[in-house]
């Protein structure tokens, strides 16, 4: 499922905090704060789409993610890779490498670092 960009940004504060109170979240925006009220609704909608949980302790509501970062980033990036790469990895690799406008060295060391990691992840 997609987050717009405000719910987004939501997400990425709660997965850097683990958990928080809406309060917690609008303080960790920069000047100028978004509106409590506009956090609060923002964290609702999440609880709605099954992102965001919360526990009760009298009348505060202490937030957490659901999903993680990683497995979010995951669902994204393999929608835009099926959705603009003909779900063609190298296509993907390909044109960011072109738009960074990468050297020969840095996709050798792309590489080394890909075939290292997928070593590692082998072995476990």
């Amino acid at each position: 499922m997609q987050l717009t960009k405000a719910e987004e940004q939501v997400m990425q504060l709660l997965w850097e905090m683990g958990e928080g109170l809406v309060k917690d979240i609008r303080d960790r925006f920069e000047e100028p704060k978004p509106a409590r009220n506009t956090i609060s609704t923002v964290v609702r909608i999440l609880e709605k789409k099954d992102f965001v949980s919360h526990r009760t302790y009298g009348n505060v509501h202490v937030y957490y993610p659901l999903i993680s970062k990683q497995a979010y980033s995951k669902s994204q990036l393999f929608g835009l890779m099926k959705s603009y790469f003909n779900n063609s990895f190298p296509a993907m690799a390909s044109f960011f490498a072109r738009e960074e406008d990468l050297s020969i060295q840095e996709l050798e060391t792309l590489m080394e670092e890909t075939k290292r990691e997928l070593t590692e992840r082998k072995r476990l």
